[in-house]
């Protein structure tokens, strides 16, 4: 059984009972991926950075760390390897999950000691002090290696930091930049990385996942797996939000409001912006938002045989939610006038349309 985590060790997309990318032994899915890693390391010319693509909880750390715990295990390796499996109980497997090993750094967002909270952003000492590990002579054979999870979490001068040694790389290094937007990142790191996406995983693949994960994680009733698979888009960190009460009650909700966009219900819509308004509510706003787009991409199916131009109403409103979210995010805006303008928005659209 895993080591109990400390109440200040506290990282970016931890999950309550959930171990992390880290120490995970198992992998699913995403085999032309691993292909690709695979080829490099085999023909002896393993690009020195990778960026890892994809939907948040697909695997992508988990890859990162999965080829970092193999390089480690097989610091000359020769060949390509078959597997990246590595014995949950090899000295390499221990080292990758306590982050102890002399050539590896994970760059990530993490509580400061004398912290509450989370960093809001990689800190630019914090990256410096993290890629100090390419300007000294490497601890032991092999690879030096640093995982990047994730890229959208460096602020301006950290990105630079990276850009940098990325630009002008040590030889035997390996950067694996995990980014869940990778359009988004600036144009010469990209330029710089042999791009790698990830797709979402398929249903059976992340009800493996589910299933697989050990104690203390308490495996759901099959419905309740069944409708969160569903509605996971390919995501396991998905799939496991839906599991939540909170969050399976609130899409519920969403749902029928939505399904009511003829006569709509205002009392509750108006209760259900006040509950997206609170400052602990940024998961549910996620699903929230998550739930209408799923919604809209259904009606557009439903209704692909209708002239188009009678559908660019719900285009435009998802594109207007979207835009409304992001200036939220960015400006910290109070999410109640968005909640309603979206759903009043819709009707319109839905009868237009």
């Amino acid at each position: 059984m895993r080591p109990e985590r400390l109440p200040e060790d506290v990282e970016a997309g931890d999950l309550p009972n959930i171990p992390r990318p880290r120490d995970q032994a198992g992998f699913v899915g995403h085999g032309q991926a691993e292909a690709a890693l695979m080829e490099g390391i085999g023909a002896g010319r393993l690009h020195h950075a990778w960026l890892i693509g994809g939907p948040r909880g697909i695997g992508k750390a988990t890859l990162a760390y999965r080829v970092a715990r193999w390089l480690i295990a097989n610091p000359e390796p020769g060949t390509a390897p078959r597997t990246f499996d590595v014995d949950p109980d090899h000295p390499a497997a221990r080292q990758v999950a306590a982050l102890s090993h002399p050539n590896l750094v994970a760059l990530r967002r993490i509580r400061p000691p004398t912290a509450k909270t989370l960093a809001t952003k990689i800190s630019v000492d914090a990256a410096r002090g993290a890629l100090a590990l390419f300007g000294s002579t490497g601890g032991t054979a092999g690879y030096r290696i640093c995982i990047v999870d994730s890229a959208e979490d460096l602020n301006a001068n950290s990105a630079n930091a990276l850009l940098k040694m990325v630009e002008e790389p040590p030889p035997r290094c390996l950067f694996l930049i995990v980014s869940h937007a990778p359009g988004r990142l600036l144009p010469t790191i990209r330029s710089r990385c042999r791009a790698l996406t990830l797709r979402p995983l398929a249903e059976a693949d992340i009800a493996r996942v589910v299933t697989g994960f050990p104690q203390p994680f308490v495996q759901p009733e099959p419905d309740a797996l069944a409708r969160a698979i569903a509605l996971s888009e390919g995501s396991v960190a998905q799939a496991l939000a839906m599991l939540e009460p909170a969050t399976a009650n609130l899409v519920a909700e969403v749902e029928t409001l939505l399904a009511r966009l003829d006569h709509p219900d205002w009392r509750r819509i108006l209760a259900l912006a006040e509950k997206l308004s609170g400052r602990d509510a940024d998961d549910l706003f996620t699903a929230s938002l998550d739930t209408v787009f799923r919604f809209v991409s259904a009606e557009l199916d439903r209704r692909a045989h209708e002239d188009p131009a009678r559908l660019a109403a719900l285009v435009e409103v998802c594109d207007k939610i979207a835009r409304a979210a992001r200036e939220a995010a960015t400006y910290n805006l109070d999410r109640r006038p968005l909640v309603l303008s979206l759903f009043g928005d819709l009707a319109g659209a839905v009868r237009a349309a």
